[in-house]
């Protein structure tokens, strides 16, 4: 057993002074995407890419697309911390992000015109929502824009409403429509964004529970309040996406954590049926919003933007 140790030791060269430690790693990686560069028993130099999970005083461990390495600290060349992988759901069309709407509300009706979305909805707290009373305009509408445009117009026309496209902000739809009617309305302009539900529990924190949480099918309400509701939110579920919205604190109670109460409440929730994307719509306006879901996780995926004709 002896000889094992000592013909491992005698085999293995000695890198020179300067070659280990040298770099800008420690304990403050963990949880961090790495990459580093450390000596093999034979000497040579090999590169593993992956997430830090441990960092002691003798080891690190990163977990790897192969599984996790473990390298001793001693052995550790250089290295640095590098961009997080892409999100698989980043990669996902604002088309089929924004299809996820339709799950926020059971009474919406919808009717396909090619690619696009014509949708419409009583009002919902007294109000026709945008969302809800206009037409998803993302890719292909299955025929001349300009007949595409008409369709629109006669569609929400009948219904007695203002014709809404919804499309992606400053985008060569946006420029096409123009010549035919449709101009941006002066508000509305809002961002969608996306967050792993992992991460956005972790920054919100553990649910309290203590909000009042009402269950119908694949939706939840969440209201915090006794006699009067100070802080309010809903959540829908459509497939593994975890839709937010109508999140709501009462002037008086903001700055109070409130808000991230309801949205660690609305995660757990979506989090026990199996949601592993969170998303919400947030205007471009609202900086104390952007701010807060930052500090959630949230990343903007696209922006959005009315137009009326």
């Amino acid at each position: 057993m002896g000889d094992g140790d000592e013909r491992g030791t005698s085999e293995r060269p000695s890198p020179p002074s300067n070659a280990v430690g040298r770099h800008l790693l420690g304990p403050h990686v963990v949880g961090q995407r790495v990459v580093v560069r450390h000596l093999l028993p034979d000497g040579r130099a090999n590169d593993v890419l992956g997430v830090c999970t441990s960092w002691g005083a003798r080891t690190v461990v990163i977990r790897s697309d192969r599984g996790p390495v473990e390298i001793p600290v001693a052995d550790v060349v250089t290295g640095k911390p590098v961009p997080p992988r892409p999100s698989v759901r980043h990669r996902v069309s604002a088309h089929d992000v924004e299809l996820h709407v339709a799950s926020l509300w059971p009474t919406l009706r919808s009717e396909p015109l090619g690619t696009w979305v014509l949708r419409s909805a009583p009002p919902l707290g007294g109000r026709l929502r945008r969302r809800a009373n206009s037409a998803l305009a993302m890719d292909d509408p299955g025929l001349p824009l300009a007949e595409a445009a008409d369709r629109v117009r006669s569609y929400y026309v009948a219904l007695g409403q203002d014709p809404l496209i919804q499309v992606a902000a400053d985008g060569a739809l946006e420029a096409a429509l123009a010549p035919l009617g449709f101009s941006p309305l002066n508000s509305g302009d809002a961002h969608c964004q996306l967050a792993p539900v992992s991460k956005a529990q972790r920054a919100a924190g553990p649910a309290a529970g203590e909000g009042r949480l009402t269950e119908d099918g694949r939706r939840c309400r969440v209201e915090y309040g006794d006699s009067t509701v100070v802080a309010r939110g809903e959540a829908a579920l459509d497939g593994d996406w975890l839709g937010l919205h109508a999140i709501l604190v009462d002037e008086s109670h903001r700055r109070q954590g409130l808000g991230t109460r309801v949205v660690a409440d609305l995660l757990d929730w979506g989090a026990s049926l199996g949601a592993t994307t969170a998303w919400l719509h947030v205007e471009t306006g609202n900086d104390a919003g952007l701010a807060a879901y930052e500090r959630l996780g949230f990343v903007t995926h696209h922006t959005n933007r009315y137009l009326v004709g």
